[in-house]
């Protein structure tokens, strides 16, 4: 018991001496041990380390679960060491709402023949979302979580201890001075020189360990960089493949519906073809919509002979591909993302398509597949 209070008592008064010790430096009362050049560095390296890791987190736990109370859920499941619940994704949902209007408005209908269709497509794209949260959180956010969870807490103890190492040192360098101020005055040895010229090599052989421990750790950040860059590596191709699948379920739902007889006949006001002001990055925001002749061209179009259509005298325009478009039968154009073509209309075409030449061959193209020049 007496040995227990005596302890409190020792570890209380050494947490004064380094409290009165921070706060005469903090007042310009008392010399501070400065750490050099090259350990400030180290320090404010790990410090930014540490904040921009905390940033890049958040903000792609927000990317990977945009809803905030399912963040705080799956926090506290992780917390308890307990599994967290599968959770339905909103493109899931999304197709079983679908399914289940299609079912119940009529299957057989246009309506409910595209309603399964779309169905389809947003279960799939809910399921590569599904992969890609999965991924994304096992490559990037665990190893993140890592460093901020361990190394860095090992390194933020250590800075504390080395801390209170520079506080006792600088406290016992206060003493000496003191003791020989003292010493002077009464011109006699005085036993406190002695005794504090001890504690002065104590304090300062441990300063000098522990700053050699968290020197060490500091260094180590530069492991913690190539870790972090290899996930990154791994972020990037992971939202890489479920964007490709994204694109590719959708670019295959819309030649689908495309192929549906009369499904869009009369019901959508056709869209008017970009203006020359229009931006390439603004035309690029939207995804292309896929035409198909059948069930959208006017008979007299589909009538059309393409070796007997001459360009207009005046009207035609250069067009940018946006993206690839495979022609679906011989009477359109088959394109390649970025190259120029020449493009005009001809009275009574549908206002969705154009005719496209390059070189020596001819055929419609979807207007959504083009950005038109001036």
């Amino acid at each position: 018991m007496d040995f227990n209070m005596k302890k409190l008592a020792s570890d209380a008064g050494i947490f004064f001496t380094r409290a009165v010790q921070f706060t005469e430096e903090k007042f310009g009362q008392a010399e501070k041990t400065e750490l050099d050049a090259h350990f400030e560095n180290l320090l404010a390296r790990a410090d930014s380390t540490k904040n921009w890791t905390e940033r890049i987190l958040r903000q792609t736990e927000v990317l990977l679960q945009p809803n905030p109370s399912a963040r705080v859920e799956e926090f506290l499941y992780e917390k308890l060491d307990r599994k967290v619940p599968s959770r339905v994704t909103n493109g899931e949902l999304l197709a079983q709402y679908m399914a289940e209007a299609a079912s119940e408005l009529g299957p057989d209908t246009p309506y409910g023949k595209t309603l399964i269709k779309v169905s389809e497509a947003e279960k799939r794209l809910g399921a590569a979302e599904r992969d890609f949260i999965h991924t994304a959180s096992l490559s990037f956010l665990t190893p993140l979580r890592n460093f901020l969870e361990g190394d860095w807490k090992t390194i933020s103890k250590e800075r504390r201890l080395l801390q209170n190492r520079r506080l006792d040192l600088d406290a016992c360098k206060a003493r000496l001075k003191k003791a020989k101020a003292a010493e002077a005055k009464a011109t006699l040895w005085n036993d406190e020189v002695d005794k504090a010229e001890q504690e002065l090599r104590v304090a300062q052989t441990e300063f000098d360990r522990q700053a050699e421990v968290t020197r060490l750790l500091l260094e180590g950040i530069s492991s913690t960089h190539v870790n972090h860059l290899r996930c990154l590596h791994e972020f990037v191709k992971s939202q890489t493949t479920y964007y490709a699948q994204c694109y590719r379920h959708m670019l295959d739902l819309q030649k689908q519906l495309g192929r549906f007889p009369g499904t869009f006949v009369g019901t959508i006001e056709p869209a008017s073809p970009p203006l020359s002001s229009t931006s390439p990055t603004t035309t690029a925001a939207t995804m292309p919509v896929v035409p198909t002749a059948t069930g959208l061209a006017p008979p007299e179009e589909a009538a059309l002979c393409l070796e007997e259509v001459a360009p207009p005298a005046s009207g035609t325009r250069k067009a940018r591909v946006l993206y690839d478009y495979e022609a679906a039968d011989s009477s359109e154009l088959a394109l390649l993302a970025d190259e120029l073509i020449t493009v005009y209309s001809l009275p009574g075409m549908d206002p969705d398509w154009l005719i496209g030449e390059r070189g020596n061959k001819k055929g419609k193209v979807p207007v959504t597949y083009l950005e038109l020049l001036s």
